[in-house]
């Protein structure tokens, strides 16, 4: 008796772990582009105005306090066995915040949003601007989910951005776009 008992408890637990929905992926998703699709022309540098991308995300994992932004080009390394091309950079993201708009300006800082420098050596968004003719690069945006703020100030490189994050990631959601011209 005691061994049905235990066996059907066992029965009862498997079952109830296979009826327990998965846990939700932290996600970040552009209203601009697709993940994996074309980045549209006014992102771009062929817009003079080369505004940033709106982004959103979801299901971020529970005790975020803070999220970071790091958008680079993987195709483009400088020289062999250096970091990518980095073309934005943003810090301390509040833990209740959902979105970015389109069209952030490099010099704000609203809800104590930092940025830092972008492959120009200079604060905000830089548009994609692969070389002409060459085969569409592809932008990866990584948001991280950090246990804490990031006490950096603005200007601050990727470099020194991913030193103060490590230890301190608790998620990353990404998504890529391509451009190419």
């Amino acid at each position: 008796m005691v061994i049905t008992l235990l066996v059907l408890a066992g029965a009862a637990s498997a079952a109830a772990q296979q009826q327990a929905p998965p846990p939700s992926k932290f996600k970040l998703i552009s209203s601009a582009f697709s993940d994996g699709g074309q980045i549209p022309t006014q992102f771009s540098c062929a817009d003079p105005n080369g505004a940033s991308p709106a982004l959103s995300w979801s299901n971020a994992p529970a005790g975020a306090i803070s999220f970071a932004l790091v958008m680079h080009d993987t195709d483009a390394a400088p020289q062999k066995g250096t970091m990518d091309v980095t073309h934005w950079i943003l810090w301390n993201l509040p833990a209740s915040s959902t979105s970015l708009t389109a069209t952030v300006k490099p010099d704000s800082s609203p809800d104590g949003i930092a940025q830092g420098k972008n492959i120009r050596g200079v604060n905000g968004y830089q548009p994609p601007c692969p070389p002409p003719g060459a085969t569409p690069h592809h932008y990866t945006f990584e948001l991280y989910a950090l246990d804490t703020k990031v006490d950096l100030p603005a200007g601050s490189t990727r470099a020194d951005l991913l030193k103060a994050m490590d230890g301190h990631v608790i998620g990353k959601a990404t998504t890529v776009g391509l451009y190419g011209r």
